[in-house]
């Protein structure tokens, strides 16, 4: 079913990504698309795992709906999603532009939403594993229905794992964030900029000395622009990584510079949706863990990861997640309104 409404738009899109040139505005319908959820399924905490931060550019959340750009065929264009019903009986639609294209791409569009939600993700199996843990049982059940998110495009996993490497969350969040200016494109709509994150190939024309001064050391910089050069000239895709197995994946990952265990880990979970692989060595990830679980060590962590078999992965979300709990970036699920939204009172920050 489709359901119609008034949007305006624009787009940003220039040959110099500092001085982008604006075209004209123009006034466009929306489309509404259902798109099909199993439930339960708790949209904010899935998009904030995915924003990280929510200074986040590219990932947005307003309390009740997410968006982003994404890349249709040769064109982008703004996906909302929102949540109409609850947790326990969701009804997620999907707003797209009635000008984006084909209904091909309108189909392409339903598919990047749901890669990006982890909506082909069972959550039970995961659910059943912290819910046996006493000390993540609360979380969990605070958590209920969050979806492992994943990035809808190979270098923009490489782009958000590569300048997060042995720095805080912030300092990464700061680097993506020049990287998406200087490179990138822009929507306006509504009053609203929505940023498109760069293509490989916008990195790996570029200047080396132009994209290390987003913020990272010569040799980030230069790992981030070989894997741009290996995804823009398709030495590697996500699809010839989907095609190996695990363990295949990350020694392929690790052929490339600058990139180790770590990295590579992160790059299958938040880029492929391999939720098989925990980031060993992930300090952000595992002292939260320790401090969420009551461990006196971080020793004991391969232990209880080892316990959650396939669903390793979700503890990198739930040790993150936990944090965004404590800050109030994420609702409980007991406590969200009739339609999944936050209360009024207690909007995102």
């Amino acid at each position: 079913m489709l359901v119609e409404g008034d949007d305006a738009t624009r787009t940003t899109v220039g040959s110099a990504p500092e001085r982008p040139r604006r075209s004209r505005a123009r006034r466009t319908r929306a489309a509404a698309l259902r798109l099909p959820v199993q439930a339960p399924f708790h949209l904010e905490a899935t998009v904030r795992v995915l924003q990280r931060r929510p200074a986040n550019l590219i990932d947005t959340w307003d309390g009740g709906s997410y968006r982003r750009v994404v890349r249709l065929g040769h064109q982008v264009a703004l996906l909302e999603v929102n949540n109409r019903g609850t947790i326990d009986a969701p009804d997620l639609r999907l707003s797209i532009p009635t000008h984006s294209g084909s209904t091909d791409e309108r189909h392409e569009a339903v598919r990047a939403a749901r890669k990006i939600l982890g909506l082909e993700h069972d959550p039970a199996a995961a659910q059943r594993h912290a819910e046996s843990e006493p000390a993540l049982r609360e979380t969990a059940r605070a958590l209920r229905g969050m979806r492992p998110p994943r990035y809808p495009d190979l270098f923009e996993a490489f782009a958000n794992v590569i300048p997060f490497q042995q720095v805080s969350l912030e300092a990464g969040m700061s680097v993506v964030a020049h990287l998406v200016r200087r490179f990138g494109e822009a929507i306006e709509s509504s009053g609203r900029t929505h940023h498109v994150f760069p293509l490989a190939e916008a990195i790996a024309e570029a200047r080396t000395a132009s994209v290390k001064r987003s913020g990272m050391s010569l040799r980030k910089t230069q790992s981030l622009r070989a894997a741009a050069k290996a995804i823009a000239g398709g030495a590697l895709t996500a699809e010839s990584l989907a095609h190996l197995s695990t363990a295949d994946a990350l020694e392929r990952l690790m052929e490339l510079g600058g990139i180790g265990p770590w990295s590579a880990a992160l790059i299958l979970l938040r880029g492929l949706g391999r939720v098989d692989v925990f980031p060993q060595a992930d300090t952000g990830a595992e002292s939260s863990l320790a401090a969420l679980l009551r461990l006196r060590s971080r020793e004991s962590l391969p232990k209880i990861v080892e316990r959650f078999g396939d669903c390793r992965g979700y503890l990198y979300f739930y040790g993150l997640a936990s944090r965004l709990l404590a800050a109030g970036l994420i609702h409980p699920a007991g406590d969200l309104c009739a339609h999944g939204h936050a209360p009024i009172r207690a909007h995102s920050r």
